[in-house]
């Protein structure tokens, strides 16, 4: 069973090393990591090819965000299983994806998700916040519920009937991914009740600095599903309080 990592990257040469070398490290061998850069101006690239030694392809290009190169990524890619690892994020043990290829093989799901990590972008590696998904519902979902994005594997063939992400999102993307495969399409998922991601924190998606933009495209998708309204997106940020305590 082969597993398809896609990494996006732009101008991530402060992070990457530790991605690549999180890879690297897998004990699980059938990899293809296909990385898609939007044409990098500093050392990105010249890091990819130090340390990129289970790297299977590079594209760099311009595209339209990242949601835009995970669909180049999608459709490029060739494992059984497809997941995703941004430049800033990095496995949490050297044996997470020989779980996810043995959850795979002994439970037959569409897809996997499990738990992650928050850790400090620099300096000593430390757990800030952590993710405790737990088994998901689809009434969980009008509660704000989601996994986490970067936790998520599913089946290439589930990925060419279901379609990749909506790049009119910018940040939300994921999320409307998750309710569109789980709760719309009603694939089957198993939750993997481990950390098996650690995120830095300062991506995109906890900068304070695009929390108004966050919030304007998760009322488009709480509004095209259906999923509540305004309380809704209380309920999701409600949700991630238990991760500080």
């Amino acid at each position: 069973m082969k597993i398809t990592i896609i990494t996006a990257t732009y101008n991530s040469e402060t992070t990457i090393i530790d991605t690549l070398k999180s890879i690297n490290n897998q004990t699980y061998r059938d990899i293809e990591h296909i990385i898609v850069d939007g044409a990098s101006t500093d050392n990105t690239l010249a890091l990819i090819k130090q340390y990129g030694q289970r790297v299977s392809q590079v594209i760099s290009e311009k595209d339209k965000g990242t949601y835009d190169a995970l669909n180049k990524g999608i459709s490029l890619a060739t494992g059984d299983i497809i997941g995703l690892l941004h430049a800033d994020d990095c496995f949490a043990y050297d044996k997470a994806l020989a779980d996810i290829a043995h959850t795979f093989k002994t439970h037959a799901p569409d897809a996997i998700y499990g738990d992650l990590a928050y850790i400090p972008r620099f300096g000593k590696r430390r757990l800030v916040r952590t993710w405790l998904s737990g088994e998901h519902t689809d009434k969980k979902f009008y509660q704000g519920w989601m996994p986490p994005h970067p936790t998520f594997y599913m089946k290439r063939s589930c990925y060419k009937s279901l379609g990749g992400y909506d790049i009119s999102l910018k940040i939300a993307a994921d999320y409307d991914a998750m309710v569109r495969y789980m709760l719309i399409k009603k694939i089957k998922v198993v939750y993997i009740p481990k950390i098996l991601v650690y995120m830095k924190m300062g991506g995109i998606s906890t900068r304070l600095s695009d929390k108004y933009a966050s919030f304007k495209e998760e009322m488009i998708v709480i509004q095209r599903y259906q999923l509540g309204g305004f309380i809704t997106f209380i309920k999701k940020k409600l949700y991630k309080l238990p991760q500080f305590f």
